[in-house]
């Protein structure tokens, strides 16, 4: 057998073998979930592990308690308005409505901890104690937070109260969105997982290196060569 065959040979061996383990990466054999779902849900979990900074959050917010702001939001319609007035009014502020516009006067450190107190319970997937809270379902009470903060920051950079407008987009930041971003996720540390990120890693490398010498040695063996 020439040189050619045999190059050929081997990288139809190499691309078979490439596209068996392909198909069984997306078979439902991970605990329910194809092979890139399984990694997909790991390494969301290891992230939410290192991203729970709610509590340096709670101890910044604690500058602000007593001071009191009086803002003006518009809203995107009057059904968000509502859902907001019941997070301001759950945290002592003072609200009237006009529409889809709310004029909110209160304690902003008494709001911005109620709002961590919500994010706090979205990060632990306890969903259920927003929702006794507020009557509502908990991702919808929690969107009308972060849409009620970003309303809150640009009317406080509008009346140039700068500090006030950080504190609120550090809690959107830091808090609310990924609360509500990492709800339903189980967090687990890098540490518990250390081995499988190693295998995933290299299992990686090793594929993409074996698919790239199966499609080389296909084509020199169809006498086809990569030059420049």
């Amino acid at each position: 057998m020439s040189i050619e065959s045999k190059l050929k040979t081997r990288g139809i061996v190499m691309l078979v073998v490439f596209f068996i383990v392909l198909f069984i990466i997306f078979l439902p054999i991970f605990h329910g979930h194809n092979g890139m779902d399984y990694l997909d849900n790991m390494f969301n979990s290891i992230s939410k592990g290192s991203a729970y900074y709610i509590p340096q959050t709670i101890e910044e917010v604690k500058k602000y308690d007593g001071t009191v702001v009086n803002v003006e939001l518009t809203m995107a319609d009057e059904q968000q308005a509502a859902e907001s007035v019941k997070l301001f009014e759950a945290a002592g502020a003072t609200v009237t409505v006009a529409g889809n516009i709310l004029q909110v006067e209160g304690d902003i450190g008494a709001i911005l901890h109620s709002t961590l107190v919500d994010a706090d319970s979205m990060y632990k997937n306890d969903g259920e104690a927003v929702k006794a809270r507020y009557g509502a379902n908990e991702r919808e009470a929690f969107y009308a937070w972060y849409q009620s903060l970003k309303a809150m920051g640009k009317n406080l950079n509008k009346q140039k109260l700068f500090k006030e407008a950080k504190i609120v987009s550090t809690v959107m930041k830091k808090a609310v969105e990924t609360s509500y971003n990492y709800y339903g996720i189980e967090a687990r540390s890098a540490k518990e997982s250390a081995m499988l990120i190693i295998f995933s890693l290299a299992f990686y490398v090793f594929y993409t290196l074996w698919y790239g010498f199966g499609i080389m040695y296909l084509f020199e063996g169809l006498g086809l060569k990569i030059g420049h």
